[in-house]
């Protein structure tokens, strides 16, 4: 991060612990559409879930400003870090619920007919949940941050072929993680998508 980014950080942090409401909402304009890509992405595409994520992501923030620190890490990206254990935590409950107790919840019907889409959605979220964090940071600047193989290495002073490689085995992971018979819609081993 910048000198001058972290700096403002240090500001708004500073602002924000002083009880200054402008500094909250700056911090929050700047980095709520951020933040719920990404937590969209991580429940890939359920907005119920998404948006008990965000609003837990954000009153964790308040309760742990103090936590955050601008030299480590940006804002957004601090709120990503609560939001993926938020996240992770979510649906590790799910995956280890008793199936009675989901026979009773009442999921709304999608207008297309497709009753099947949540629980692809829920599983491919669960898959993105149970990967190591450098294989979900990878899949998220590739897929989500839409930045090019290039660009990635760049960013993480590794080769290209470091990150294909690290693209490869993530996309592995996912598809070992989510089950083989959905993993049709996953790019193949070295294909660049």
């Amino acid at each position: 991060m910048p000198s001058g980014d972290r700096a403002l950080e240090r500001g708004l942090r500073h602002a924000a612990l002083a009880g200054d409401e402008r500094a909250w909402r700056a911090w929050y304009e700047a980095s709520f559409e951020p933040l719920y890509a990404y937590i969209l992405w991580r429940c890939a595409g359920l907005r119920d879930v998404a948006d008990d994520i965000a609003q837990e992501t954000w009153l964790t923030a308040v309760r742990r400003l103090q936590e955050f620190d601008p030299e480590r890490a940006g804002f957004v990206t601090w709120l990503r870090g609560i939001a993926a254990n938020l996240a992770k935590n979510h649906f590790r409950k799910e995956k280890h619920r008793p199936v009675q107790a989901l026979a009773n919840i009442d999921v709304p019907a999608r207008k297309d007919g497709d009753g099947g889409r949540r629980e692809q959605a829920e599983r491919i979220a669960q898959a993105l949940s149970d990967l190591p964090p450098h294989y979900e940071a990878v899949l998220r600047a590739k897929y989500l941050d839409q930045q090019t193989v290039a660009d990635i290495a760049a960013a993480c002073n590794q080769s290209v072929k470091a990150v294909e490689s690290l693209l490869t085995r993530a996309r592995q992971a996912l598809r070992q993680a989510f089950g083989t018979e959905h993993s049709q819609t996953m790019a193949s081993p070295g294909e660049e998508r």
